[in-house]
């Protein structure tokens, strides 16, 4: 018995103490619009991405939150924009997310009711940025720069 409440409190400690690692993906539609969605819970726009599964690779996290959040799906991942670790980044949470610049394709759809309100495609001049969820204004600045970076 002390064994197995050795064992819980082990994985307790590591699950609240460590950092949850995520994907965020910057969708880009065939026309080069940037899909955003907006968030249920602050009512923010942001980018679209969530936490990794258990046996996911990154790419398929991408897949996988892209269509639940968007209804898009993910054609080609282009290039790495950045991996975020600052501990604030989230205001949830201390996660560590993997930003990904994303070819999509298909119709808009929000499929995941309880996180998302709406999804939009806005042309680059046209994004709401300067009050964006989570670090998502940091995100798209090193996207537009055309960085490659791993960043706080």
């Amino acid at each position: 018995m002390l064994r197995a409440w050795q064992f819980i409190k082990t994985v307790i400690g590591i699950i609240f103490r460590h950092p949850v690692m995520g994907t965020t993906i910057i969708p880009i539609l065939p026309d080069g619009r940037i899909v955003l969605i907006r968030r249920r819970d602050t009512g923010q726009w942001g980018l679209p991405g969530g936490m990794v599964d258990w046996g996911e690779d990154i790419a398929t996290t991408a897949r996988r939150e892209l269509a639940e959040e968007t209804g898009l799906e993910l054609v080609k991942i282009r290039r790495l924009v950045g991996v975020y670790s600052s501990p604030d980044r989230d205001p949830r949470i201390h996660s560590i997310t993997v930003s990904l610049e994303a070819e999509v394709r298909g119709a808009l759809a929000v499929v995941d009711r309880l996180e998302i309100t709406d999804a939009r495609a806005f042309f680059p001049e046209d994004l709401p940025l300067g009050n964006l969820s989570h670090d998502h204004d940091r995100q798209l600045q090193d996207y537009f720069m055309n960085t490659n970076a791993v960043v706080n």
